[in-house]
């Protein structure tokens, strides 16, 4: 299944209950910031180790999945009212980055792009 499809099911299960009056791009933004936040509070106080192991147990597993499904949801229908084309829109942000952090400065590095090379200097 690809994102036209799964566009076309939120729109449809949206309008079969009437929600487009509610699914404004300030309301769709919010539930995307809530949902982002309840992913987030799976992880809260995981070690990097206990995260990396989230997805063993079966009940928190289904959890995230649920979570992360939530996410890509509101995603989906914020850009199906904005009419943007997220794999175009994903294509042009890779782009972008790939210009901010070349590899030769960027590899292995956690810094952000305007401190890269700063321990060259």
């Amino acid at each position: 299944m690809d994102l036209d499809e799964l566009t076309r099911q939120l729109r449809e299960f949206a309008s079969a209950r009437d929600w487009h009056q509610f699914h404004t791009p300030k309301n769709l933004v919010m539930a995307l910031a809530g949902e982002a936040g309840e992913l987030t509070a799976l992880f809260q106080w995981l070690s990097p180790d206990e995260s990396a192991r989230i997805m063993d147990d079966p009940h928190t597993a289904e959890q995230v999945r649920h979570e992360m499904a939530d996410v890509l949801a509101y995603l989906l229908r914020l850009a199906d009212v904005l009419d943007i084309d997220l794999p175009a829109a994903l294509s042009e942000k890779i782009a972008v980055n790939g210009a901010k952090y070349p590899v030769d400065l960027a590899r292995g590095s956690a810094r952000k792009y305007d401190r890269l090379g700063s321990e060259r200097s």
